[in-house]
């Protein structure tokens, strides 16, 4: 047994550090900073909207590079951002699919809570679904995990185990449970060409973004 346990130890870490190399820090002059994914190797990265809801936008990159960036649209209802940077040949994310996921599967949230950079929290898929209670004027597919997510991790990525994308971290609605907006409403938010923000995020006391 403590062979598996160390094979599948090793398995892990080695997928997450594959995985970090795509994950960003998204620093904003009025509000903190948050995390984010990178979506295509020529500068195009996923986030939450109210990560990119203040001032100027600063990106730091996993190999040191802090790079300027751009909203080059953003959604509130849906809590998503896309940003652009100067750069080119950057690692990118494999992308999964959110509907083909089940309760009990595992996933890990990468992202930077407060502070700590590059951190790492695993747990199980308690569902998949619409219209949450803790968020009644956002309709979409979410992701929601048994586990921790703090300040700092929202816009930084949800994987499964082979280190796919399967949906942005946005919220804790209680001690050890997150939740993210699926890779799947990610994808169409990028097919809608990055459509015209629309109403702004609803947010309400039982709910804490991240």
């Amino acid at each position: 047994m403590s062979r598996v346990l160390s094979q599948l130890n090793l398995a892990l870490s080695g997928m997450v550090d594959g995985v970090l190399r795509s994950v960003v820090q998204v620093r904003d002059s009025a509000r903190g900073a948050g995390a984010g994914t990178i979506w295509h190797n020529d500068g195009l990265i996923i986030t939450n909207a109210h990560v990119a809801r203040g001032g100027a936008l600063q990106v730091a990159l996993y190999d040191g590079r802090v790079l300027n960036a751009t909203v080059i649209a953003r959604d509130d209802k849906r809590d998503l951002a896309a940003l652009s940077i100067e750069a080119n040949d950057l690692p990118t994310i494999p992308l999964g699919n959110s509907a083909q996921l089940q309760a009990g599967q595992w996933v890990m949230a990468l992202g930077h809570p407060w502070g700590v950079m590059n951190a790492t929290t695993g747990g199980v898929v308690i569902g998949v679904g619409k219209n949450l209670p803790e968020l009644p004027g956002m309709r979409q597919d979410w992701v929601v995990a048994d586990l921790h997510l703090r300040p700092g991790n929202s816009g930084g990525p949800m994987v499964d185990v082979a280190g796919r994308l399967i949906g942005v971290n946005t919220l804790m609605t209680g001690p050890g449970v997150g939740v993210a907006v699926s890779v799947d409403a990610a994808k169409q938010f990028l097919r809608d060409v990055l459509g015209t923000p629309t109403a702004d995020a609803v947010t309400d006391s039982q709910s804490q973004y991240v």
